[in-house]
């Protein structure tokens, strides 16, 4: 019997993040600016496919290809085979991979499989208009996904390195020692593992040899657009050969730049376009050390009415710790709940010594964060949070500064959703928890972003924060 972790559970919550009305008060200008910027940020999300497993990218192809081709009451019509709680469940699966961008919680990254019989599912699909339209195409996608889709071998159940877990920033035949070396690798050449993956193979004498792939658009490895170095090429180290290149994901940073460089027309500022400008060349180039000047433009960019950030941001998922996921968001401000904000962070040199800890614990310096309490109108990753504390690169949190992003309309829901429970606790432990918060803590939930303005060409964002979901 399979244990019920590895299931979503049919009453999962779903919340509404509600940002039609924030959006129409933009000027025309301001609209087009988020609107391109949430393109590059939903095509850079579908990265996070390829971040994740390595059937993640053909489990999603498939239900976009199942529900695209005719709506889920029309499906549920021919499932004739399907209880209703597992057609609910099939839908739920395909929500969760949705908001995880992958089939692997983006919080505590166990995979999660269909609650419902393979053959079932299987069934259904070859039922479907979408295996009628196309068969051949449907047929080769459940061959590359079917099985591992539900797989819980000890390996798969979890993502890991080596024989821990399973991930895509690495090889499968990458263990620790591989990593750390890679690292030391790195370090040695200046040059950050945050848009990387390493593929390493063995020669016939043993000898390891390196792949350390840049998420770029650019595949060229010989230096374009006025680089002075880029850092690829072939190199030995410590008894081992490395080979950087550009590319990874080229076609989807191909379409990140090519949006950010449309939205720079309708930037409200100088620092704005300059911000655009750098992240462009970062995923144009593979240059982190582009996006960290963008970033400190970003920065600079204070209480903007769109706010956005994206890139490879968090390094949660990476076993190792150093590779960062994509994320891109768009959001857009509440202004009586920042004045309120702006207050605490002004009382903030004040309240700091009296928390619980030493000095010590403290930057050297405290600079004043823009924090600033937003409506999300778009959130491309494996999950979509309450708040972000960014940028991370500690040398420009030192000298520059940061920015403290809350997520209001997501706060709100995160209390409002009916379907919560407890789902790491005993029964006996949950005893006066009820008091803390003004519901109990939630099982994972599903964000909905609501229609905006067609003629903007962003339609419906299927039950997720995540991915490309836009028809155009």
């Amino acid at each position: 019997m399979v244990d019920s972790q590895y299931f979503l559970p049919n009453d999962v919550g779903i919340s509404p993040l509600d940002c039609r009305e924030a959006f129409q008060l933009l000027s025309p200008s301001e609209q087009l600016y988020a609107h391109y910027i949430s393109r590059a940020s939903w095509y850079g999300g579908l990265a996070v496919l390829l971040q994740t497993s390595p059937e993640s990218p053909a489990v999603y192809v498939l239900l976009q290809r199942l529900f695209r081709a005719q709506p889920p009451s029309e499906l549920q019509s021919l499932a004739t085979s399907l209880t209703d709680e597992e057609y609910q469940a099939l839908l739920v699966y395909a929500a969760g991979v949705y908001a995880n961008m992958g089939n692997y919680k983006s919080f505590g990254d166990t995979k999660f499989i269909p609650n419902l019989p393979k053959e079932k599912l299987k069934a259904l699909v070859w039922q479907s208009q979408a295996f009628q339209d196309n068969p051949s195409e449907m047929e080769a996608l459940w061959s590359s996904c079917g099985d591992r889709m539900y797989s819980l071998e000890e390996r798969q159940k979890q993502l890991g390195l080596g024989d821990k877990g399973i991930t895509t920033y690495f090889s499968g035949n990458c263990g620790l020692e591989d990593a750390e070396l890679a690292q030391k690798f790195l370090d040695s050449k200046n040059l950050s593992a945050y848009n990387t993956r390493l593929f390493k193979t063995v020669e016939a004498d043993g000898k390891r040899c390196y792949e350390v792939r840049l998420a770029s658009a650019v595949k060229e490895a010989a230096a374009v657009d006025g680089e002075a170095d880029n850092k690829c090429g072939s190199f030995e180290f410590e008894g081992a050969s490395f080979r950087v290149l550009r590319g990874d994901y080229a076609p989807l940073m191909r379409k990140v730049a090519e949006n950010l460089k449309k939205a720079t027309a309708y930037a409200a500022n100088e620092n704005e376009k300059r911000m655009l400008e750098e992240y462009s060349r970062s995923f144009t180039l593979g240059s982190i050390d582009a996006h960290k000047e963008g970033s400190r433009y970003w920065i600079k960019d204070k209480g903007p009415i769109v706010e956005s950030y994206i890139g490879f941001i968090e390094s949660y998922r990476d076993p190792f710790g150093s590779r960062g996921e994509f994320e891109g968001f768009v959001a857009m401000v509440n202004k009586a709940m920042s004045a309120r904000f702006a207050q605490l962070v002004s009382s903030a040199e004040v309240l700091l010594p009296e928390l619980p800890w030493p000095a010590d614990f403290e930057k050297d310096l405290f600079l004043k964060p823009d924090f600033t309490s937003l409506d999300v109108l778009t959130f491309a990753g494996s999950g979509i949070p309450a708040g972000i504390n960014i940028p991370n690169y500690d040398d420009i949190r030192q000298t520059d500064g940061f920015k403290n992003v809350s997520l209001g309309n997501v706060l709100a829901v995160a209390y409002a959703t009916k379907k919560e429970q407890i789902t790491f606790l005993q029964e006996e432990d949950k005893v006066g928890t009820g008091g803390w918060t003004r519901t109990s803590p939630a099982a994972p939930t599903l964000p909905l972003c609501t229609a905006l303005d067609k003629k903007f060409s962003i339609n419906i964002f299927y039950l997720t924060p995540c991915g490309l979901k836009d028809e155009q």
